[in-house]
């Protein structure tokens, strides 16, 4: 119970920061007017994530010595004390200079980026397959547990004081959230090691090379048309305070029960069912935020109900089951590696099509941006169909 405690703590912490970038910040920045494709650059601090296998043998050739205890909890404390140091920063310096304030995220990244390293081989290392769909529970929960409060609470902090003060309650969360990690059980003292984390081995391995393709189709499906759905909350008129409640408790209770309701189908139904239906009903949401774009009819209640369906329940359910399918895939020798590459294929699909979506909102418009989203969904159902013996034989 103390490895899901420690690393539910880090997994809360770094979606703290995905959230409080990627979601309540694009909706701040609407609020104050900012163009569509200003607010898509905020997407660039994904970049950390996207390009972490580049030191991810480095760290992992340190977090695992050839003799001894991992190393994994010295990683955490010193590098999860930049990311905090960097999100008090960007809180000194305010939304006046978009530049400065995407380069303090940025740092932030690639702190948090390097911390996910070490917790993701960590948990891999850490936990039996057999106890794969508790750390992906942890994972998955803790993202959603953290992802509302760094969107839903903080924008609720924004609304009520300001971004200077909600930046640095954030800050000193983070470090709260990292002391069950830094405290939890070490590693035994007499583990010899002859294995050298590479990213050669990692890309030599079938499993590796099919769960990087599989990132790349599942994230474009699920991910692309969530970009802009801040803005559009915002444009339809729905106050902050309203889309703090979409992405923070009311997101975080969807999301979790997104997500137990994904762990109990991946345990009936496999991985590859699961990961299909998610992307079904993600093309079907993104057709209706098309639909309700193009008319301007829906309602808030309608449009909260969607948000909450499409970005929370539909997002958990779905990656409940790709999170465990990278778990199988990955090898606990190396296990910082192999997870990090498929997060970065996650990163930089979900960067390219952050920035696409804000390019091709602003200047067709989000109709045009949810209608090409559901479409990109139903083409990676037809990949995932054409692909479905090689993901099936491996879940």
């Amino acid at each position: 119970m103390a490895v899901f405690t420690a690393i539910g703590g880090i997994y809360v912490a770094q979606s703290v920061i995905s959230g409080l970038t990627f979601t309540a910040l694009p909706a701040v920045l609407r609020d104050r007017s900012l163009p569509l494709d200003q607010v898509g650059l905020i997407y660039l601090a994904i970049l950390p994530w996207a390009i972490k296998f580049l030191w991810a043998p480095a760290i992992e050739r340190y977090r695992l010595p050839p003799v001894g205890r991992d190393r994994s909890r010295s990683v955490v404390f010193a590098v999860g004390l930049v990311s905090a140091a960097g999100l008090w920063l960007a809180g000194l310096v305010g939304l006046g200079a978009i530049p400065a304030l995407i380069a303090c995220l940025i740092v932030v990244a690639f702190a948090a980026a390097t911390v996910d390293i070490a917790c993701d081989g960590y948990a891999v290392e850490a936990l039996s397959e057999k106890n794969y769909g508790l750390g992906n529970a942890a994972q998955v929960g803790g993202a959603y547990l953290g992802s509302a409060i760094g969107s839903g609470l903080f924008l609720f902090l924004v609304d009520r004081y300001d971004w200077t003060f909600s930046a640095w309650a954030m800050s000193a969360l983070l470090v709260l959230l990292g002391l069950p990690f830094l405290f939890g059980p070490a590693g035994r003292a007499d583990v010899r090691r002859t294995h050298t984390p590479s990213l050669l081995t990692a890309l030599r391995r079938r499993e590796v090379r099919t769960g990087l393709l599989l990132a790349a189709v599942y994230v474009a499906a699920q991910k692309w048309g969530q970009a802009m759905l801040g803005p559009f909350l915002v444009d339809s008129g729905i106050g902050l305070p309203t889309i703090a409640m979409v992405n923070g408790l009311g997101g975080m209770a969807v999301g979790l029960l997104g997500a137990f309701v994904g762990g109990l189908a991946v345990r009936r139904w496999g991985t590859y069912r699961v990961m299909t239906l998610g992307i079904f009903l993600q093309a079907t949401a993104m057709a209706a935020f098309a639909a309700l774009a193009a008319t301007g009819t829906a309602n808030t209640a309608v449009l909260v109900i969607l948000a909450l369906a499409s970005s929370s329940g539909i997002m958990a359910f779905g990656f409940v089951a790709l999170y465990a399918q990278f778990m199988r895939f990955s090898d606990p020798r190396q296990g910082g590696v192999d997870f990090t590459l498929f997060q970065c294929a996650d990163a930089m699909v979900s960067m390219l099509g952050g920035v696409g979506a804000g390019w091709l909102a602003e200047r067709f418009g989000h109709a045009s941006c949810f209608s090409v989203a559901a479409t990109i969904a139903v083409l990676a159902l037809i990949a995932m169909y054409a692909r479905r013996n090689s993901v099936g034989a491996l879940a």
